[in-house]
């Protein structure tokens, strides 16, 4: 992982230092990435995972070692404009993922990815719907619902497949914890946290519809859907408020 400096292309929302880059950027840095021969970490960040790197100050040291950070919710978005430097669209892993396997077989690049997370017929199911979708590349993976005495069996696992892409569905904060903790451990590739993904991916579990989405609203329908979230979703008014109360002076847009 390598330690991103503040540049132009990098703003500051809360001490988290998120990237300004586009989707079509962020799949080619992905790609380059599989094939360098090194270890990148990309985390996709909304405001709860900003709110919990102001609790927990290991998780912010990571996350801003990270070789890319996406603004994965419309609050960093719209926190970023607020800084004078806007990021230029919202980059979601449930979308890049998908960005990057297409994009790959569109150049005829073969990457094999590995999944970890979600139950064992979610992720079946996710395994089966990507076979189908991306043939030309190769899939693995093993369930999230596993005891730490079966860790080694699945790094030793996933170190034979020797993945490009090692995807991790276990929720944030756990599963970039997770990454920074065996990625050393693993042959080159990048590591990539992708929450609730894999059930999305495998149709267990339906994204917000269009409307939604288009109107910035997916947490509302997440809410509406999923009302145990409720406590969880509290951190987005904290996320404003701390944003709005935060000092600094806004700064020119490039």
């Amino acid at each position: 992982m390598a330690v991103q400096g503040f540049a132009k292309d990098v703003v500051d929302v809360l001490g988290v230092r998120f990237h300004r880059v586009t989707m079509a950027e962020a799949v080619e840095k992905i790609l380059f990435w599989s094939a360098d021969g090194g270890h990148h970490l990309v985390v996709t960040a909304g405001p709860e995972f900003v709110m919990q790197c102001q609790r927990q100050e290991a998780l912010l040291r990571l996350v801003n070692s990270a070789d890319l950070v996406t603004a994965d919710g419309i609050g960093v978005v719209w926190a970023a404009r607020r800084q004078g430097r806007p990021v230029p669209e919202r980059v979601t892993g449930v979308e890049l993922v998908p960005q990057v396997l297409a994009e790959a077989m569109r150049r005829n690049q073969v990457l094999r990815v590995y999944l970890l997370g979600a139950a064992e017929a979610s992720l079946a199911a996710c395994l089966d719907k990507l076979r189908a979708q991306y043939p030309v590349h190769a899939f693995a993976g093993h369930h999230g619902y596993f005891q730490h005495p079966d860790l080694e069996r699945i790094l030793e696992e996933i170190r034979a497949f020797r993945p490009h892409l090692l995807l991790v569905g276990m929720g944030q904060p756990r599963q970039e914890l997770f990454l920074r903790d065996v990625m050393g451990k693993l042959p080159p590739l990048v590591g990539m946290g992708v929450g609730g993904s894999i059930d999305v991916w495998g149709g267990t579990v339906r994204r917000a519809p269009e409307a939604f989405r288009r109107v910035n609203l997916e947490w509302l329908y997440r809410l509406i859907t999923e009302p145990k979230r409720f406590r969880r979703q509290l951190a987005l008014p904290r996320f404003a408020l701390k944003v709005i109360s935060s000092p600094g002076k806004r700064e020119a847009r490039d």
